[in-house]
């Protein structure tokens, strides 16, 4: 074989050896250039290619666009719900039913009263049925409330009332495939209460609060209680400082409006009995207590003027002070109530047993008047004897009248009491020659009987005043 041709399969074969060798060099640098490039790519990249955990993994989002939206189930944007439920045929039959949170609170001077409840309406609206293969009931907050009819009821004769909103709207929505609704909503309402205090404190009032639609007449709406005599339920915690809850019940009936027609109108009744105990130990027992210290002059000496005048005047202060305090508490009403007429009856015995004082205290001092005046007379007249009364007198009489200073202070004020008698009696005599029986029986004021019969009459006239003011309002 020529040389030439040898040097040329050489060649050929070098060049292929080259040429394979270069090509396993270049897939060496892929082969690592990829492995840079998967270790360079994020753990997220990575999990992608992966198939999902099932702690990252989520669920559903039932709200999302792709879904049927609330409005579109219920068809809302499709109907005109400023007008009520089938309008222009029957009438909406609207059911109400009650909860009662709390009583809170009850005002006399305002008339008035403030409770917290839970209202809920049952009504049929078939604009909001929808297809349900569950048959469940859909639950909506107060946002929806905004976009479909709901009853218009209000509170008759209130004064304010507001629906809670902390920390949303206190408003639940519920409808059923068949297009019943029930909604509820949580209010506060502050209502007049006309309450009668002619018996107060002793009195037993009744109040009411009111439900009626504002715009719908009969004709249109006829609200009733769900349950009946059961749609008011109250929570058993309710309790309050003044009154006894008595019974709480339900009524209905039809109110006229001479412009707009007949209504119906629901009635929430509740009654309430006072709490005495509390009126007993801040306003009877004092008054009470005060009438008796007044009573303690009776048994203080007459003369003692510096003890039984500042204890009548305290009394009658106190009892002043008693009746200020209770009034200011109550309404400017134009009757008299059962507290005004033991209050006041108090304060009369309070001011009679100072004017008993003042009585005997004159009395007295027109007595020692006379007296002084008999002993300036008597040594004049005290050795004179009348022939008509030596019958009536004994010399030892005589002698004692004479030696009457001593003989007077030993046997009291008693004794000198029918002596200054006996001696007018003597010098009438004296002079016009007989005394009548009216002329002794006017100077005849014996001052310690008055204190006597005071201590009896005064205490036992009270007690049948309390007899017969207790039988009378218990």
């Amino acid at each position: 074989m020529p040389t030439d041709v040898l040097l040329l399969l050489l060649l050929v074969w070098m060049v292929g050896a080259s040429g394979r060798s270069v090509g396993r060099r270049g897939h060496v640098r892929q082969t690592n250039s990829q492995i840079r490039f998967i270790r360079e790519v994020p753990s997220t990249v990575q999990g992608r290619q992966k198939v999902s955990s099932p702690i990252l993994r989520r669920s559903p989002d039932m709200t999302k666009t792709t879904m049927t939206k609330s409005e579109q189930l219920l068809s809302i944007n499709d109907h005109d719900f400023t007008m009520r439920p089938g309008f222009g045929g029957h009438t909406v039959q609207v059911g109400v039913d009650v909860q009662v949170e709390s009583l809170d609170t009850i005002s006399e001077v305002d008339m008035d009263f403030t409770m917290t409840l839970y209202i809920r309406h049952y009504w049929k609206d078939e604009r909001l049925s929808f297809h349900s293969t569950t048959n469940k009931s859909m639950t909506f907050d107060g946002r929806l409330v905004k976009k479909i009819w709901v009853p218009d009821l209000f509170f008759v004769h209130s004064k304010k009332s507001f629906t809670h909103d902390t920390t949303t709207d206190n408003v639940m929505l519920r409808v059923y495939p068949d297009g019943k609704v029930l909604y509820s909503l949580r209010v506060t309402v502050t209502s007049m209460c006309s309450m009668d205090l002619s018996r107060f404190p002793l009195d037993t009032q009744t109040c009411s609060l009111e439900i009626e639609s504002y715009a719908y007449t009969d004709d249109d709406l006829m609200l009733y209680w769900k349950k009946g005599n059961n749609s008011l339920s109250t929570d058993e915690r309710i309790s309050l400082s003044q009154f006894l809850i008595q019974e709480f019940h339900t009524t209905s009936k039809k109110s006229f409006y001479s412009s707009t027609g007949w209504y119906n109108r629901l009635y929430i009744n509740f009654t309430l009995r006072r709490h005495i105990f509390f009126f007993l130990l801040q306003t009877y027992f004092p008054a009470t207590l005060m009438v008796m210290l007044s009573w303690v002059s009776f048994w203080i000496d007459r003369r003692a003027v510096p003890a039984r005048v500042p204890l009548g005047i305290t009394t009658v202060l106190t009892m002043s002070t008693i009746i200020t305090g209770v009034n200011a508490s109550m309404p400017r009403v134009s009757y008299i109530k059962a507290v005004d007429i033991y209050l006041w009856v108090s304060f009369v015995f309070v001011f009679l047993s100072v004017i008993e004082y003042a009585a005997v205290n004159y009395l007295s001092t027109v007595q020692e008047r006379k007296e002084r005046k008999l002993r300036e007379r008597l040594p004049c007249t005290c050795g004179m004897t009348h022939p008509g009364m030596m019958g009536s007198y004994s010399e030892d009489d005589v002698n004692n009248t004479g030696n009457y200073g001593g003989e007077l202070m030993e046997n009291g004020a008693a004794m000198q009491q029918r002596m200054m008698v006996h001696l007018d009696f003597e010098e009438n005599d004296q002079i016009t020659g007989h005394v009548g029986s009216s002329a002794y029986s006017s100077m005849w004021i014996d001052t310690h009987a008055i204190d006597k019969y005071s201590r009896v009459i005064f205490p036992g006239s009270y007690i049948l005043f309390n007899i017969i003011y207790w039988s009378c309002y218990l």
